[in-house]
């Protein structure tokens, strides 16, 4: 790719590939409109129009499309975060998280908008960027008719309307509507303290009471 020099086996990979760049969508959903890179992810966005769901949480019983996504999603109720980063130790529970961190600490930013010069380390953070340019928020809610600039908090406000908190704490039993509360408090079983304060070392559970504290020095 001449754009961020990644390499690839086949040529089909790569046109896949260079879409990132480009922003290009080809494969458009015939229910919603909605557009993606590859037509496998079209043809599995489509399962949701029908219905189709045949892989099921047997933790929370949220039921998925395909059983990769029901795979990554049962890593939230074990807290596991198979995969680390050999710069900063830092774990993640899904090897697409890993990425970002890698190319922070060799500070690659391959994705650059070209209406602001803004570059980013990432496709998904480049595309999101860019819809702050177009105005674009193609996540519709069917409940409210409220619209969203990703799918992630689309999700997360369908839960206002259903009740619903998928996200199972293995230990306790307790349940949460994001993942990223599930996985604080994780850290009240684990002990976990990530924020280190740099002035004294006292660490903390999440960054907001890092700088709270941080506000007496």
């Amino acid at each position: 790719c001449r754009q961020c020099e990644k390499t690839f086996s086949r040529r089909s990979e790569l046109l896949v590939h260079q879409r990132l760049h480009t922003g290009e969508k080809p494969y458009k959903c015939l229910d919603c409109g909605k557009s993606f890179t590859r037509s496998s992810n079209r043809n599995a966005h489509q399962r949701l129009h029908r219905g189709d769901r045949p892989h099921k949480c047997g933790d929370c019983g949220k039921s998925f499309g395909q059983s990769s996504d029901l795979a990554k999603h049962q890593r939230l109720h074990g807290g596991q975060r198979p995969y680390g980063c050999s710069k900063c130790g830092k774990s993640f529970s899904w090897s697409s998280c890993l990425v970002p961190p890698r190319r922070i600490h060799l500070g690659e930013r391959p994705y650059e908008c070209g209406d602001c010069g803004k570059s980013f380390s990432y496709s998904s953070a480049f595309l999101k960027h860019r819809r702050i340019h177009t105005g674009e928020k193609p996540f519709q809610c069917d409940g409210c008719g409220k619209s969203f600039l990703e799918s992630s908090a689309l999700s997360r406000h369908r839960r206002v309307h259903s009740g619903e908190s998928p996200f199972r704490c293995g230990e306790c039993g307790k349940s949460f509507k994001q993942s990223s509360t599930l996985l604080t408090h994780l850290r009240t079983h684990s002990g976990e303290k990530p924020f280190q304060c740099g002035d004294c070392g006292k660490s903390f559970v999440v960054s907001s009471a890092l700088l709270r504290h941080q506000r007496i020095h």
